[in-house]
């Protein structure tokens, strides 16, 4: 068997095979209301037809103020819930489980879509922007100041973050990433760089860890013990005197303790900075991070499958995710079948049967 098509278990929850659709914003929730739309049913359905072992619903707001955008999905309310429904029934008719990623964008959110035309950076409060809250008051570059969240704000961001798992499992997800990377919230807290607090949120790892686990405890202990708990992380910053592969080693055990069941790895976001993007680059990253003892999965530049089978069978991950290479196929993992010689363990619809990649070919 192709190891990249062997199941993964995660609590009760049994991947088909190690292929993830990694969470990507879609900016497709128009009437800005944060309701996924027909879009998201498309987006998601044909990618849990195209075989993906699990596929991860994009950074959804805990609350208005922590979306990205104002186009960006939400669960803070039961009509998201029910728009949800349908969506999480056509994946699971696929035969494919389904996660969602949980956010709050912090200092980064109220910005504008990268495709709105003619319109960058923050969106103003007579456009339908909002303030947004950081660890201190200093703005991530060229987007508008925030303001120093207090104690209060961030109660509110962890029973946020608590409420919107509730809805996730009344929406049928079987798994929830919490989003600590890309200089989102939960990372301005990690990071010294945007963390300079002196009280207990800010300091040591440990200060800078605390609004994480008490966001992670908040989730575990409304999410169902059977189903599976991500995280998702920036490994590194790429520049000095950030967060580095070793805090988020450290960062990685304390969330094991903390009913944690798989790390998803990633790198940046937080600082203005040229990351040293090649094929494969953030696999050293993984590796290091899965010696902590908790399973992982990593995404970035890996877009073959012989590449991503090459990943697992060196112990580097146990999982595999993929972004842009799965916006263009959404049926990378049958095409990835094919080419391991692993057709036996493709899921066609049934429809696409007569469509199947002849097995043991080259397909380009």
């Amino acid at each position: 068997m192709s190891s990249l098509f062997a199941p993964l278990q995660l609590r009760d929850l049994t991947l088909p095979n190690r292929i993830i659709l990694a969470p990507m914003c879609q900016y497709q929730c128009n009437g800005r209301d944060g309701v996924p739309t027909a879009w998201h049913l498309m987006h998601y359905g044909a990618r849990a037809a195209g075989g993906f072992g699990l596929l991860i619903a994009e950074a959804s707001g805990v609350s208005p103020e922590g979306r990205i955008t104002p186009w960006c999905c939400g669960l803070w309310n039961d009509e998201q819930v029910e728009a949800w429904k349908p969506i999480v029934d056509f994946v699971h008719s696929q035969g494919a489980p389904f996660a969602i990623q949980l956010q709050h964008a912090g200092r980064k959110a109220s910005i504008y879509r990268d495709f709105e035309a003619g319109k960058t950076g923050s969106v103003p409060l007579d456009d339908g922007g909002w303030e947004t809250i950081g660890p201190t008051a200093e703005p991530f570059p060229g987007l508008a100041n925030p303001r120093a969240a207090t104690a209060e704000d961030l109660a509110k961001v962890v029973a946020d973050f608590a409420a919107a798992a509730r809805r996730a499992d009344a929406a049928g997800f079987d798994a929830v990433e919490i989003h600590a990377a890309h200089g989102y919230l939960l990372f301005q807290f990690l990071s010294p760089l945007s963390n300079t607090r002196t009280d207990s949120y800010g300091g040591d790892l440990a200060g800078r860890a605390k609004l994480l686990l008490e966001v992670t405890d908040a989730v575990r202990a409304v999410w169902p013990a059977h189903k599976p708990l991500l995280v998702r992380l920036s490994a590194t910053e790429w520049t000095e005197g950030g967060f580095t592969v070793d805090d988020a080693t450290e960062v990685s055990r304390m969330l094991a303790a903390h009913g944690v069941d798989l790390m998803d790895i990633s790198s940046g976001g937080n600082v203005m900075v040229k990351i040293p993007s090649a094929p494969g680059y953030q696999v050293p990253l993984a590796k290091a991070v899965r010696a902590a003892g908790l399973p992982v999965t990593v995404a970035g530049q890996i877009t073959g499958p012989a590449q991503a089978q090459a990943i697992l069978d060196a112990g580097e991950s146990d999982a595999i995710s993929l972004a842009r290479v799965a916006l263009r196929e959404p049926s990378w993992p049958l095409r990835a079948a094919a080419e391991l010689d692993a057709d036996a363990m493709a899921r066609y619809p049934d429809s696409y049967l007569r469509g199947r990649w002849p097995a043991g070919e080259p397909v380009r």
